[in-house]
């Protein structure tokens, strides 16, 4: 099987030949992330600098002088929905956008999966253009209001998956951290009323186009993901699932929905040793991966923000390779 056979037959349960995987350059990967192009034609409204920029939303981020993370939104355009009819949004059917789209298909003359970054968040983006206290009161004082935003997210996802589409791509990928340590952010019955009809309207469109959906999303998630099948994503990637655990998600959701995961990059990777880490990086596979495929390895690909060891990094690379290759060649099935 080719990686991009390998990947669908993961995704879709339909029994791929080995655990497809991505991972350091040394190791190999069998998928292709790549993204859309900032709009040639925007231009930002302050200077930017490696401490204060501006997205073509309008938000200005903030970040401390040699911060390494993505910093954070401290001006938020939205605040009022009384200006939303005359928001300026962004444009994302600018064809230069889907260049690296183009070129990364032209050039995958060894037919890995092709996965594209859309900018498709409903819970951050929300955070960012309305501010973190409005966003979350917005379901009970805004809720029309909050529709009209959510629908236009959707759109404008829409909007890129036809052109992520047209470009040649195999799926697209966007990000929504939606969990707190313990619990999600906001209520289940919340997520059901206001978000989830949002993810399904696109979903299900991307799944028109032939686009399998993968969406990243941390933190304890367990009571939105039934949500998130049923709107039609294929693949949930979670950098945790100590917090949630391996046998609980592969008992409520194992054969309806592909996970793709590092080992657990706050617990384990951290604190466990390198045999830990192999120990786990084989337990992701036989408690996902045993429904003729669920399951993709991954790693974390900002090592040093979160404290990764090169020695960890290798051990559980070299699991996920090794285990992985012979994994389907036993008769673990059920």
């Amino acid at each position: 099987m080719t990686s991009k056979e390998l990947v669908i037959k993961a995704a879709l349960f339909q029994g791929p030949e080995r655990v497809p995987y991505c991972l350091p350059d040394e190791y190999g990967s069998d998928i292709i992330n790549v993204g859309i192009r900032q709009n040639p034609n925007w231009k930002p409204s302050i200077a930017q600098t490696k401490t204060q920029w501006e997205d073509e939303w309008h938000c200005i981020w903030q970040r401390l002088s040699g911060d390494i993370t993505k910093g954070q939104v401290v001006g938020h355009p939205l605040k009022s929905y009384d200006i939303f009819d005359t928001f300026q949004w962004p444009d994302f059917n600018v064809l230069e956008r889907y260049n690296d789209i183009k070129q990364a298909v032209k050039s995958n003359i060894h037919d890995k999966f092709i996965l594209a970054n859309i900018d498709f968040s409903l819970m951050h983006r929300l955070e960012y253009l309305r501010s973190h206290e409005n966003a979350w009161t917005d379901p009970y004082i805004e809720p029309d209001n909050l529709r009209k935003l959510l629908d236009k997210l959707a759109e404008l996802a829409i909007d890129q998956v036809d052109m992520v589409a047209k470009a040649g791509a195999h799926g697209i990928i966007s990000a929504d951290d939606l969990g707190f340590q313990d619990r999600p952010m906001i209520s289940p019955e919340i997520f059901h009323k206001f978000f989830a009809p949002y993810y399904k309207k696109v979903y299900q469109h991307a799944r028109k186009k032939e686009l399998l959906n993968f969406l990243h999303s941390c933190g304890y998630i367990t009571e939105l993901i039934d949500d998130l099948i049923d709107a039609g994503l294929h693949v949930i990637q979670m950098d945790q699932q100590e917090n949630m655990g391996l046998e609980n998600l592969a008992k409520r959701f194992g054969g309806k929905i592909c996970f793709w995961c590092p080992v657990d990059i706050q617990k384990t990777m951290i604190l466990g040793t390198v045999d830990d880490v192999k120990a786990y990086a084989k337990k992701l596979i036989d408690t996902f991966g045993r429904y003729n495929g669920g399951f993709i390895a991954k790693w974390y690909p900002s090592p040093e923000a979160v404290g990764h060891t090169k020695e960890k990094i290798k051990a559980m690379s070299e699991t996920f390779i090794s285990y992985g290759s012979e994994f389907y060649k036993k008769s673990l099935l059920i």
